[in-house]
């Protein structure tokens, strides 16, 4: 459980006008029982604020801010006649700080590891996700104009703009991870927030396997693929693990090898060290200046790459990522958004045939064919794992329609009394099409190795 929020945070009312707030000590256990006038606790705060100057604040740090703001409130207290004891002074303290520099009572869960998800669905109703499952928090802004100005700080911090002109905003906070917010009139219920929080720990394909994602030989298998360049597209729902096995296979990339990565906030974490890194760009206000996929991955094309990773993809530039893998950049990698390998292969014609392109459908799938080696398909099951459900082939045409071969499929056998799902992976023996150029790189008797491992097991 997350611990209660501090100070204001989770005010329960009583008949008299005042809230009740039960303090925790350091250790996170129940500590006093305070019962404060709200109407003091909102004086202090206020009082607090217009004493404070900006532009020294903007230089303090938060240890140095904390105290010193400790010590205005206990001045301002006795000025005030206002009895507050220490633990109150330190937890508004906290809250205070956290508003000046941070994103208010969102700040602990920003440093809680074991939190993938932060949902923020107007002031008094705050969810996340921890392993796999979404439940509500004691979190609560204090109004719906403290959770405004939040939001307005995050975007004004990338140089955006969010109000009732601009009600939809992306943005990514200084640890990389990605923030949406819809502003009224738009959103209902006060403004909404969306934060995929950025993983702090690199995951790599044996962490997968301790998580019980996938199995040591389907992991084998993927890091055969990822060392013998074949064109991978990740596919999946939102928040099944997608742009972490996109991580994880990236590992496995040479150290020599020019890597260009195009995405729409940056997610993605590159331990090589010759990485090109870009990001999209909004429309300014005055409607100029967009920077879309496309014009990045065209441009990156120019740029002398040995791989193209393309975060993810939604629209018309699945054609250039095509291009890009049909053009001697082996290697290269994307996420699509799809519930199977099947409607991954769909969905890009579909993309692709956004762009206007006019291309027949039968052209569009001969260069999905050309282009796509292998499709790997994550899904977050109801248990609340995330795992690997196919790694299919694409094998080629029969007439109009693309043959798939699934090397891999699992199949969900039963529950376990922890509430775990469990199940087996069906393994496909016939030879993939892309053998040849795994020989050329010396990796073909491994392929075999471990395809006959996993159909042993």
């Amino acid at each position: 459980m997350i611990a209660p929020p501090v100070f204001g945070r989770r005010p329960t009312a009583v008949a008299d006008g005042t809230v009740v707030s039960l303090e925790r000590d350091a250790s996170g256990q129940p500590g006093l029982l305070t019962v404060l006038p709200e109407a003091s606790v909102a004086d202090l705060r206020a009082a607090c604020m217009a004493r404070l100057d900006a532009n020294t604040v903007a230089f303090m740090t938060s240890e140095r801010l904390t105290t010193d703001i400790e010590r205005l409130i206990s001045e301002i207290a006795n000025e005030r006649r206002i009895h507050i004891n220490r633990r109150e002074q330190r937890a508004l303290a906290t809250e205070l700080v956290h508003d000046i520099l941070g994103l208010g009572p969102l700040e602990p869960l920003l440093e809680d590891d074991s939190i993938n998800d932060i949902m923020v669905n107007g002031p008094d109703k705050t969810f996340i996700e921890r392993q796999g499952k979404v439940v509500l928090t004691n979190v609560r802004f204090r109004d719906t104009a403290h959770l405004a100005n939040i939001c307005q700080r995050i975007a004004s911090s990338v140089g955006r703009r969010i109000d009732e002109s601009s009600p939809m905003v992306d943005a990514r906070l200084k640890d990389g991870s990605r923030v949406n917010i819809v502003f009224p009139p738009l959103a209902l219920d006060g403004p909404y927030m969306s934060i995929r929080k950025f993983g702090r720990s690199t995951v790599d394909l044996a962490r997968l396997v301790e998580w019980k994602a996938l199995t040591p030989p389907v992991a084998r298998i993927l890091e055969i693929a990822s060392r013998g360049r074949l064109n991978i597209v990740i596919s999946g729902g939102t928040g099944s693990g997608k742009t972490t096995m996109m991580n994880a296979l990236s590992r496995l990339i040479d150290a020599g090898e020019r890597v260009v990565t195009v995405e729409d906030a940056a997610e993605l974490q590159f331990q090589q060290p010759h990485v090109v890194r870009l990001e999209t760009r909004p429309v300014s206000l005055e409607g100029r200046g967009e920077i879309t996929q496309r014009d990045l991955v065209r441009n990156a094309l120019r740029m002398r790459p040995d791989r193209i990773i393309i975060g993810e993809v939604r629209g018309a530039e699945a054609f250039d990522m095509l291009q890009a893998m049909n053009t001697g950049h082996d290697g290269s990698m994307s996420t699509i958004h799809a519930n199977t390998t099947r409607d991954a292969v769909t969905r890009i014609e579909n993309m692709v045939q956004m762009g206007n392109m006019g291309l027949p459908s039968r052209a569009i799938r001969t260069q999905i064919v050309s282009s796509v080696d292998l499709i790997v398909q994550v899904e977050r099951h109801r248990d609340g794992g995330r795992r690997v459900t196919q790694v299919t082939e694409v094998c080629g045409m029969e007439g109009e329609t693309i043959t798939l071969n699934d090397i891999f499929q699992f199949t969900v056998r039963g529950e376990g009394p922890d509430g775990k799902l469990f199940g087996d992976y069906r393994v496909s023996r016939m030879p993939p099409g892309f053998l040849t150029r795994l020989a050329y790189f010396g990796l073909d008797k491994a392929w075999r190795a471990a395809i006959a491992d996993a159909d042993d097991n």
